[in-house]
């Protein structure tokens, strides 16, 4: 591990469907999320289409190519249904807990570091009422999902492949704007469930593990939260994969400055005296100019790319989104985006 920083993909839309990443999945069923999917084609064959694909689209094999790359590290959203009927409510969807036992395994056997991030977005949309509760997309109380994150600390604690523990993936902090706050979940809830969930980790699976709590998209705000004492190998995640920076990306100039923009955003969020990764980063620029070639789309989208690696180098960890994905798209599948960049340029 050299200086013991990681470096690493993601898995994105393996073990939680993601239309993005294996479109063909919905395309047919014409749905555009996993809940709509279950809807589509109905319990049994939900369950069907979701266990072939499990077994299918990462395998060991693609462990061993993780690594071979160059990489040291991967990060692999846990859905919060992860124990199936052993878990809180499951209803139609499918637990995969043997599966994610197989991944730690590969990746221990091939020297790869695991971070677990609990699949779930605080404050983000729900098909009830359009707003998550306080804690999950999902139909679940926070006490039930506190006790999956309990399970998952204390069924991998002292396993030297499982690195570190993300309490969300993607959380939706209520922020104000003039007058009105946007939709989203309260700061100081969210904080409270952090705090809560961090004593559990402690509790199952002792002080070694890491404890990674994402920013919710705000950077500011969280000075002084668990950075006494009293709380130890505590992280803050930002993630970069959609910047917001309205910049004109039109040439090289214009990418340099979208990622100082970025490193704007993680010198913002390290002011909370926690480290600070970046879970979530592609080679994706934020906005197609209509007169630029494809050809000098993928040169800019390279030099972003670059840009991007070198900033992220004084990060304890960074995650690269995604892994793989069926359609192979070039600025977010790693296999792609980072084929060309040599393995020092990553390691």
């Amino acid at each position: 591990m050299g200086n013991n920083t990681l470096h690493g993909v993601n898995l994105t839309g393996w073990l939680t469907l993601e239309s993005w990443v294996t479109p063909e999945l919905f395309a047919e069923a014409g749905a555009l999320d996993e809940e709509a999917l279950v809807t589509a084609l109905g319990r049994r064959r939900y369950a069907d289409y979701v266990r072939n694909h499990r077994a299918t689209f990462v395998t060991r094999e693609d462990f061993a190519r993780i690594a071979a790359r160059g990489f040291n590290a991967v990060r692999i959203p846990v859905p919060w249904y992860v124990y199936g009927d052993e878990g809180p409510e499951p209803g139609p969807y499918v637990g995969c807990a043997e599966l994610v036992d197989e991944a730690l395994e590969w990746a221990e056997e091939i020297g790869l570091k695991v971070v677990f991030a609990l699949a779930m977005s605080p404050g983000g949309p729900h098909s009830d009422n359009g707003i998550a509760p306080d804690n999950a997309d999902c139909h679940v109380t926070r006490d039930e999902i506190l006790e999956v994150v309990y399970a998952l600390a204390k069924r991998y604690a002292h396993r030297t492949g499982f690195f570190g523990l993300e309490l969300a993936d993607e959380p939706v902090l209520q922020v104000r704007r003039g007058l009105a706050l946007t939709d989203g979940v309260p700061v100081h809830r969210l904080r409270n469930y952090y705090r809560e969930a961090y004593e559990l980790v402690r509790s199952a699976a002792g002080e070694d593990v890491v404890v990674i709590m994402p920013d919710g998209g705000v950077a500011r705000g969280w000075g002084r939260f668990m950075a006494q004492r009293h709380y130890r190998n505590v992280w803050l995640d930002c993630h970069l994969d959609r910047p917001a920076a309205h910049v004109d990306v039109s040439g090289p100039a214009g990418v340099r400055r979208l990622v100082r923009a970025l490193e704007g955003r993680l010198r913002e969020a390290r002011r909370a005296d926690m480290p600070v990764m970046v879970g979530k980063w592609s080679s994706s620029l934020p906005v197609a100019d209509s007169q630029m070639t494809p050809e000098g789309r993928i040169a800019l989208e390279r030099v972003y790319t670059s840009e991007q690696l070198h900033a992220y180098e004084k990060c304890p960890a960074w995650f690269f989104n995604t892994w793989k994905t069926s359609g192979k798209l070039a600025a977010w599948d790693a296999r792609v985006a980072l084929a060309t960049f040599e393995r020092g340029m990553i390691v």
